[in-house]
């Protein structure tokens, strides 16, 4: 049966006296949409579409939602209807974000670096009855159809020219023809703030992709968070680069939080090279741009041979996957912005802790203290209860030492997964069970050390990959690293690093000079058995380092012949 929408939110208590409070509905078309509508209008959204940059406002962009509802209920979508999007970050995409949610729908952000098999599984999984599709994304969605269970009304989004792809049918709509010939709606309908709003699917690292649905109020107040001074403090002032794909978890909550607080929003398209990246925050003075640590990796790269102007940025927001202090302190150091650690997941909509230095006596006591609280995941921002627990779940002591799963619950946290229930290895007694292991401090900061499945067991002690990989990526010859357990007959694990050296070390970086760099850092048992010297790290769909394809290259007997090295645990 199906969970009724106001489930899991308590009315007053026998007894207790009751509020005289007014009931809003936290909803898009009641609160985000009008404020940016009536309140910001004139700030800029800014999108790289082709080969050039458009421009308009929050208040023509709500224009055109307004218009595009309206077409897509000619198209016959209604309440609780999927909508699917297959497309980049641009301000047509934007358009759905606001118009699908707030007529009642569901917006279903499709990731678009999935495999054509999962695509299809996840948009039959959602039913969605319409796909949103870039034009220049037809070839591979061409590649999806056949895989679907049924055929989807595709509306195409002309970020190229129409000439531009083979791929176009007869059957396919014009997206702007659409909403062109449509009446903009004069009034948002009335919605359930516990409706579902968007629904966005994980990358499917280990099985099929799971669908994690937000509702209106977790959106609404999740996008209220994101303005907090205490997670990343957006407000009117600011011009947002949103570089993190609007499929993956919402674009972080970005659009809807700008449109929230009148940020101007600036939208890189599909070109998400570090020139054309530095290029756009440049020449739009952006604020605050928001990225993985791949992106701000070749960002780095990038201003050390070109040297753009960076200054306006206040910092850049890096999640996703851990960064590396030599990443993070080279930021700073040279480029003069400070990266801000943040930790989530699409299950967390997906904010869930922001690294700002704590304020308390003695944490910024010396340099090398104030790096380590950069370097952290930080604290829970307001609205999320956090904690790290042992393997019998109870709270691990606050020694930033003691090891234990990260495990959350709030307002904007997933409580099961769509048509997948709560299976107990995610959900537990009203907690979120991240796998993400971590410590955590007496001033409540965590300091993520592995995911439970990469973690190296060696001889009963942990061996973290997450630390092995930042200290061989801090070596200057290094461009990636990743770290794997191997089995091993008298250990259990071992770890074996697979490195990426750079283009101009290629061929010079030798196994001993990584370890001696490794030897001064850490225990002598965690260093690896072997190192092997690889092209590239594999990727998952949203850029983190995709481990699993590295097990199974490097099976028993499959090893390709690493280098020995001479330090095992010993």
């Amino acid at each position: 049966m199906a969970r009724p929408l106001n489930a899991g939110v308590a009315g007053p208590m026998t007894g207790q006296m009751e509020g005289l409070m007014m009931v809003t509905p936290l909803t898009l078309g009641e609160l985000i949409i009008p404020r940016a509508e009536e309140l910001f209008g004139h700030r800029a959204v800014i999108a790289r579409v082709g080969d050039g940059v458009h421009r308009t406002t929050w208040a023509e962009t709500c224009v055109r939602a307004r218009r595009l509802a309206a077409a897509l209920a000619r198209l016959g979508v209604g309440p609780g209807d999927r909508v699917g999007t297959f497309a980049w970050n641009t301000h047509r995409h934007l358009e759905a974000y606001l118009a699908v949610p707030a007529m009642g729908a569901v917006l279903h952000t499709l990731n678009i670096r999935l495999f054509p098999e999962q695509v299809a599984y996840v948009v039959d999984h959602a039913d969605d009855s319409v796909v949103l599709c870039d034009r220049s994304l037809l070839p591979l969605w061409r590649a999806v159809e056949p895989r679907l269970s049924r055929p989807r009304q595709v509306v195409v989004l002309p970020d190229l020219a129409a000439d531009d792809s083979a791929a176009a049918q007869s059957s396919d709509l014009d997206y702007e023809e659409l909403v062109a010939a449509a009446e903009p709606l004069a009034a948002w309908p009335q919605v359930d703030e516990n409706a579902a709003a968007a629904m966005c699917y994980t990358s499917g690292t280990t099985g099929n992709p799971k669908g994690v649905v937000y509702s209106h109020r977790s959106t609404v107040l999740h996008s209220l968070a994101v303005g907090l001074a205490d997670a990343q403090g957006l407000s009117s002032r600011d011009t947002v680069c949103a570089i993190v794909p609007m499929f993956h978890a919402n674009s972080w909550g970005l659009p809807h939080a700008s449109a929230l607080v009148g940020a101007s929003l600036v939208l890189p398209g599909r070109d998400l090279s570090p020139a054309a990246i530095c290029q756009l925050i440049e020449s739009e003075r952006c604020t605050l741009a928001a990225g993985v640590p791949t992106i701000w990796s070749g960002v780095l790269d990038h201003w050390r041979r070109a040297k753009p102007d960076l200054s306006s940025l206040r910092f850049a927001v890096c999640g996703g996957s851990a960064v590396t202090e030599s990443l993070s302190a080279a930021f700073e150091r040279e480029i003069g912005v400070p990266i801000l650690h943040a930790w989530g997941m699409t299950e967390t909509s997906p904010i869930g802790s922001v690294s700002h230095l704590p304020v308390e006596p003695g944490a910024e006591a010396d340099e090398a203290t104030r790096r380590s609280y950069a370097m952290s995941q930080g604290r829970a921002v307001p609205g999320v209860v956090l904690r790290v627990v042992d393997e019998n779940g109870a709270p691990v002591p606050r020694d930033g030492v003691t090891m234990g799963e990260i495990r959350v619950r709030g307002p904007w946290i997933a409580r099961e997964y769509y048509r997948d229930g709560a299976p107990p290895d995610k959900f537990a007694d009203g907690w979120l069970r991240t796998g993400d292991v971590a410590t955590i401090d007496a001033l409540g900061y965590i300091r993520i050390v592995d995911r439970t499945k990469d973690l190296v067991k060696s001889g009963g002690e942990w061996i973290s990959s997450v630390e092995l990989e930042g200290h061989l990526m801090a070596h200057p010859d290094v461009l990636e690293a990743a770290v794997i357990a191997v089995p091993d007959p008298k250990w259990d694990e071992r770890p074996l690093a697979c490195v990426v050296p750079r283009p101009e070390a290629r061929g010079r970086l030798t196994a001993e000079a990584l370890l001696e760099h490794l030897r001064p850092r850490v225990a002598r048992w965690w260093l690896p058995d072997a190192i092997v010297f690889i092209d590239e790290v594999p990727k998952t769909s949203v850029g983190k380092f995709d481990k699993k394809v590295l097990r199974a290259r490097y099976a028993p007997g499959e090893t390709a012949a690493p280098l020995p090295v001479s330090e095992a645990r010993g």
